[in-house]
């Protein structure tokens, strides 16, 4: 179907996603995930497309039960809403049929180097002379021009390049990677977002066009505090640790995180009225503790100014509140915050976002059954509500080849003999 034919939104049907009209072709490695799983739930048709024999991250755990390629967790939680294929893009008839496949399609991702696509007469130029209306998305470590553009990338790399690692970690020890890969999510993230602009321009125009992602532009967005940083104090932002830098002109640093009976909590004291208030509230609940001590509990949060107390007022401020806030278990001091009016929340652990009252009213949870595991498995939801539009889960992750008999045969007229014939060849 043409772009300029497809249904405007008021045509959708009662509860259909978004983007339901539209159909993805995602050649995407786990860098890529996330971005064709956002417009998966978004309600376009995502068709995932693996070599034979699978995607290769399929092989890096962890993994459900088995160390299996159809039980990769990761894969569960990015591949999710979208059909599967393999297809070998090295032989012609794997590019002849990836072609055909791009005829019928709104959007494109892709994450490989600068250049291959091109080489195989697959990328963006030959595809829109026969689709011009395709989006064609391309994630890369670098992007697809520039000295570094054929440089390779991982999160590691990416962390580091971008300078996110020199603001993580304690003050006078070396930089650290945030431990749970960031970089891909970021990626993902604004991959989605460029081709939904595109997609919009598209529908004003009727033209398609290429956007290009960088995994290391993408992480530098995760530096914002660091501009405002130099914009108010003109100096560069260092590593912090746990502590809040920044909040004074003398370069005190302040406690964000205390410990706790069974965890930690988040408490920091504020400046201007809010500040006043909490400040206030948190010492008078000491008080009828019976643990504030006398100067503590005669201070005048009226006249405290965060901007230019000292490291030693600080340090001399916080040390009653690390002795009381101790004492305290993660649920009493969030029922008492809410209670006082309290600046502070208690660190959720997994376990505590998996419990938490809000998420569960929110219908946040949402369970999907995968009969090939004889499991139900819980999954995080939509990452929007829409009024007037699903945006969730509708389809566990592929198994290899899932659909194949479905996209090639029913879609594009491919016959049994046709599939096996395919299949001999390590074509599919």
């Amino acid at each position: 179907m043409a772009v300029a034919d497809r249904p405007v939104a008021g045509g959708r049907p009662p509860h259909a996603g978004v983007l339901a009209p539209y159909r993805v072709l995602d050649l995407t490695d786990r860098d890529g995930w996330l971005c064709g799983r956002i417009l998966g739930d978004l309600g376009a048709d995502v068709v995932k497309i693996e070599p034979p024999g699978g995607d290769p991250g399929r092989q890096q755990g962890p993994f459900f039960r088995d160390p299996d390629p159809e039980q990769n967790l990761a894969w569960f939680a990015y591949n999710a809403n979208k059909r599967g294929i393999t297809l070998a893009l090295e032989t012609v008839r794997g590019q002849e049929l990836l072609r055909g496949l791009a005829r019928r399609a709104d959007f494109l991702i892709e994450s490989f180097p600068p250049g291959h696509l091109d080489a195989r007469g697959l990328g963006y130029r030959a595809l829109h002379n026969i689709n011009p209306g395709l989006v064609f998305t391309s994630i890369t470590p670098f992007g697809q021009s520039g000295p570094y553009a054929h440089h390779r990338g991982s999160d590691l790399i990416a962390m580091a390049m971008s300078g996110l690692m020199a603001l993580v970690g304690a003050p006078g020890r070396p930089p650290l990677r945030v431990s749970l890969p960031q970089a891909a999510m970021w990626t993902g993230m604004h991959a989605a977002a460029g081709s939904l602009i595109a997609h919009h321009y598209r529908r004003v125009t009727g033209r398609g066009q290429h956007v290009d992602v960088a995994t290391r532009d993408s992480l530098l967005w995760a530096l914002a505090n660091a501009p405002a940083y130099w914009s108010l104090l003109r100096q560069d932002l260092h590593r912090g640790g746990s502590s809040i830098v920044g909040r004074s002109t003398t370069g005190a640093r302040m406690r964000a995180i205390y410990r706790c009976q069974d965890g930690h909590i988040n408490f920091i004291f504020y400046g201007g009225e809010a500040g006043r208030r909490s400040n206030e509230a948190m010492v008078r609940w000491m008080a009828e503790c019976g643990e504030a001590p006398d100067w503590l509990a005669r201070m005048d949060w009226g006249t405290f100014n965060i901007a230019v107390s000292t490291q030693e007022e600080i340090d001399r401020l916080e040390e009653p509140f690390v002795a009381f806030l101790a004492k305290r278990t993660k649920a009493e001091f969030a029922r008492e915050s809410v209670k006082r009016s309290i600046l502070g929340y208690p660190v959720a652990s997994a376990r505590d976002i998996r419990d938490d009252p809000q998420l569960a009213a929110r219908g946040f949870w949402q369970s999907v059954d995968h009969p090939e595991l004889d499991a139900t498995v819980t999954y995080p939801g939509p990452f929007a509500k829409f009024s007037a539009a699903r945006c969730g889960i509708t389809r566990r992750a592929p198994r290899i080849g899932e659909h194949n008999a479905e996209v090639y045969g029913a879609e594009l007229g491919l016959s049994r003999h046709d599939l096996d014939a395919l299949g001999r060849e390590k074509i599919l």
